[in-house]
């Protein structure tokens, strides 16, 4: 997923070789984590799909199935394995993830201490931020959920990035040895504020904490306490709304509840009728998707004051 090794340029033309693991994309909505294996087959709706026809190819393929029909080989970039991974818990998507990458002023060689690490989702972005040579120390109280976090960028080929620990950072705080060696730190805890005291002392001067809580009165404890060690605290919500654009009679959508099913419908009638409905112009049309999402959590964030 990375070049994890510092001495290599990152190249985008890399080709998929046995043992890679890549995302098998169908539609925007339709995606799956597929490792290549050079026995393997892959079968969906659109027929088989043999493992040995896609080493060699480069990343973003059209490849075929023995019916003819298509999949594209995508590499796995962390806005994909976010949308592909086992949710073991709630995870963060891409608006709140970006969000959170752009305000602890992530740059390769960061150190970033994570707690819970949870599915994975964030982790895998954070790793992107700070690669070739900074490191994620990712924390999760339940061990069975780290060890499958741990499996998981294993996978991906984040092991040299990110070490997973189990740990009730809640109950015990982060570990001594990690003390003012953080760049930066994300809490996504139940009751957060109880382990600021311990981020505070792992951040080092100038240090950024980031606390997301999908409850507003988690929000108001948390501030209560980051208010004696931060400063610059501010909260943010963040929306995002997802559009699609296709090419279709305005008809079919305005007779649409759902969208994609009268549009299937009408492409139907279109080829069972001899030009009555085909012959009625197209436009290109825009909407909001239904499946666009709402409030997802809030996003705290707040500066360590300087005690020089």
């Amino acid at each position: 997923m990375l070049p994890c090794d510092p001495t290599k340029s990152l190249s985008f033309d890399r080709r998929i070789a046995e043992g890679d693991l890549v995302i098998v994309y169908e539609r925007h909505d339709s995606m799956k984590p597929v490792k290549v294996s050079a026995n393997g087959v892959f079968q969906n709706r659109f027929g088989a799909f043999k493992h040995s026809g896609w080493i060699g190819k480069p990343f973003g393929s059209k490849v075929l199935s023995n019916k003819g029909g298509y999949v594209y080989l995508l590499a796995p970039t962390p806005e994909l394995w976010t949308l592909v991974l086992s949710h073991r818990t709630q995870i963060l998507y891409i608006a709140d993830i970006s969000f959170v990458i752009m305000y602890l002023e992530l740059v390769p060689g960061c150190v970033v201490l994570e707690s819970g690490t949870g599915s994975g989702s964030l982790t895998t972005s954070l790793a992107r931020a700070i690669a070739p040579n900074g490191h994620v120390h990712t924390f999760d109280f339940h061990e069975q959920r780290a060890a499958s976090a741990r499996e998981d960028f294993e996978t991906c080929g984040l092991s040299s990035l990110v070490t997973v620990i189990v740990r009730d950072i809640q109950g015990e705080g982060f570990p001594d040895e990690l003390t003012g060696k953080a760049d930066s730190v994300f809490l996504d805890l139940p009751q957060p504020w109880l382990a600021i005291p311990s981020a505070a002392r792992m951040l080092q001067q100038d240090g950024v904490i980031c606390s997301f809580s999908p409850c507003i009165e988690q929000v108001q404890k948390s501030c209560l306490a980051l208010k004696s060690s931060f400063t610059d605290i501010r909260t943010f919500e963040v929306l995002l709304s997802h559009y699609e654009v296709r090419e279709s009679s305005m008809r079919s959508w305005k007779d649409s509840d759902g969208g994609l099913a009268t549009l299937k419908a009408c492409k139907k009638r279109q080829r069972s009728t001899n030009g009555e409905e085909s012959s009625k112009p197209l436009s290109t049309v825009a909407r909001k998707c239904g499946e666009t999402r709402g409030h997802t959590g809030y996003l705290t964030f707040a500066r360590l004051c300087c005690t020089s």
